[in-house]
């Protein structure tokens, strides 16, 4: 019999249940529906402690790499902590370093910290005002390079939050940030595989994360990133990742330009679309998605058309409506 911990109450798990099994009869609310693996439903983690083998059956690798487990598939071969997905987030308070613009809309954010902030490039993590007023972004940064996290805040007209990020916070402000969360980010196995990287607007924040760290990582497959707006203006760091392909000739960066005045050395039409039309077999390739829902959903099912193995396939949709 090994005990199972939720916050500060333990379980016991008998040794031929399974742990949803023993919190369920415990009486804790945890999501479940098929209760044979296949609906992920009853998703959980377990921070401190690699789950068995087979509770992470059918998980992309970057889930199981943070403890993710699916609790209907769990025979525990020891103590465990449990965390449920809606369990109350931990806040670390970060400090202002840096806010500047990147182009005319968008905000470089640089938040840094006293201890270890641990994430992995590409991740997500909420930040939170003093009034409770919580939003979501992206990490642009790897954790190699400082104690700090660094995002990319587009204004929304009318969005509470990113108005005052442009217009209010300065350097030297304080501003609550979550534990970092997602699964879209780079893992150093089969540095040979080709890696597709699409982002429209600040979806090009957690793809520079993601690219900078596969690069740092010694990635030997190709890499492109196709990065997508309407107007040259709304791009940035453009010089930055034309500098990174001559740096590296397995790199390589295509800004695309949808509008019909294309200056020289950018593609016309939208990123997607001249992504698919550029690689046109994606088998075996891993494959990164940022940006509009809209685009990324499309994407998903366009890419995996084209060869790509759903399992290799990350993505991560923006909110495109002020809140």
């Amino acid at each position: 019999m090994y005990k199972l911990t939720i916050e500060e109450k333990t379980y016991s798990c008998q040794p031929d249940e399974t742990v949803l099994d023993a919190l369920l009869r415990g009486n804790v609310n945890i999501s479940y529906a098929c209760k044979k693996g296949t609906c992920h439903s009853c998703m959980v983690r377990s921070p401190d402690t690699v789950p068995p083998e087979a509770a992470q059956a059918g998980l992309k690798n970057t889930l199981k790499k943070r403890n993710h487990f699916l609790a209907c598939l769990c025979h525990p071969e020891q103590d465990m902590v449990i965390k449920l997905p809606d369990q109350s987030e931990f806040y670390t308070e970060g400090t202002v370093v840096v806010n500047e613009m990147l182009n005319r809309n968008t905000l470089l954010l640089i938040i840094a910290f006293k201890d270890a902030f641990e994430f992995n490039a590409g991740q997500f993590v909420n930040l939170q005002r003093a009034d409770g007023l919580t939003r979501s972004y992206s990490i642009a940064n790897t954790p190699q390079e400082s104690n700090t996290l660094e995002f990319h805040i587009r204004r929304l007209p009318g969005g509470r939050f990113s108005e005052w990020l442009h217009d209010e916070i300065k350097a030297g402000d304080t501003i609550a940030v979550s534990e970092p969360r997602g699964h879209c980010f780079y893992l150093p196995e089969k540095s040979e595989q080709g890696i597709l990287l699409v982002g429209t607007g600040t979806g090009l924040a957690p793809l520079a994360g993601i690219l900078t760290d596969a690069l740092a990582q010694g990635h030997s497959g190709p890499i492109y990133l196709f990065h997508g707006s309407r107007e040259v203006e709304d791009l940035y760091r453009i010089d930055e990742m034309r500098q990174l392909a001559e740096q590296h000739q397995n790199f390589h960066y295509i800004p695309c330009i949808s509008s019909n005045h294309v200056p020289a050395g950018f593609s016309h039409g939208r990123a997607n679309e001249v992504a698919l039309a550029t690689l046109t077999d994606l088998k075996g390739w891993r494959v990164f998605l940022c940006g509009h829902p809209e685009m990324v959903n499309q994407m998903k099912k366009m890419t995996f058309l084209k060869g790509a193995a759903s399992a290799d396939i990350y993505a991560d949709a923006f909110l495109v409506t002020p809140t």
